[in-house]
């Protein structure tokens, strides 16, 4: 990638990276800020009790349907981090670490007391995480135990960041939804955000 800065992105991906939409390798090879409103629903009965519960840990507010969202993202030549904020000032913060390189190797994502490995499949420009493992508070978690994980990111209409995070667990059904369709502002308009540091 000539030109292109290198950072935990550009390199965990290697030559893999030109299968990203160039939307998407500019986001990952310069960071930027991400702005709209996103979808949050919940399951019914049990399930709904169990994502509202889960929203709470992640702080993922639900007590509307629909909220106004910014994610802010940064890399450097260790790790990504992304700092999700909602429009009531909820926070959502994670840490990306490499380990490997693509296509074997995966992410580690540090969420407050949660570590997963992620890994990455490319298709049609985009980009899918797949769970690989969980840890809570340092204890590695039985897969059965932890909710299933289906979350991606694509470039639709030329320009809008459709991302979708869902959360389901057998034999319940899915417990938590956040999605929506971003776009990216400018970096005066973009609320400061500090660099996480764990």
């Amino acid at each position: 990638m000539p030109g292109a800065p290198h950072n935990a992105a550009t390199q965990w991906f290697g030559p893999a990276y030109e299968r990203l939409h160039p939307l998407l390798q500019a986001l990952h090879r310069s960071g930027g800020t991400l702005s709209g409103d996103v979808a949050i629903a919940t399951g019914s009965g049990l399930a709904g009790r169990l994502g509202r519960r889960l929203a709470r840990r992640l702080g993922i507010p639900v007590d509307t349907p629909r909220r106004g969202f910014q994610v802010r993202i940064v890399h450097d030549g260790q790790a990504m981090h992304w700092r999700r904020r909602f429009d009531d000032g909820s926070e959502l913060v994670s840490v990306f670490r490499p380990v490997g390189r693509y296509p074997d190797g995966y992410w580690r994502e540090d969420t407050g007391p949660v570590r997963l490995h992620l890994g990455v499949d490319l298709d049609g420009g985009g980009w899918r995480w797949r769970l690989r493992s969980v840890a809570l508070r340092g204890l590695p978690l039985p897969r059965f135990l932890f909710p299933r994980t289906d979350a991606y990111k694509r470039i639709e209409d030329g320009e809008r960041y459709r991302f979708a995070v869902a959360f389901s667990l057998f034999p319940f059904g899915e417990l938590l939804r956040y999605e929506g369709a971003l776009h990216a502002i400018p970096a005066a308009s973009a609320v400061p955000v500090e660099r996480v540091v764990t």
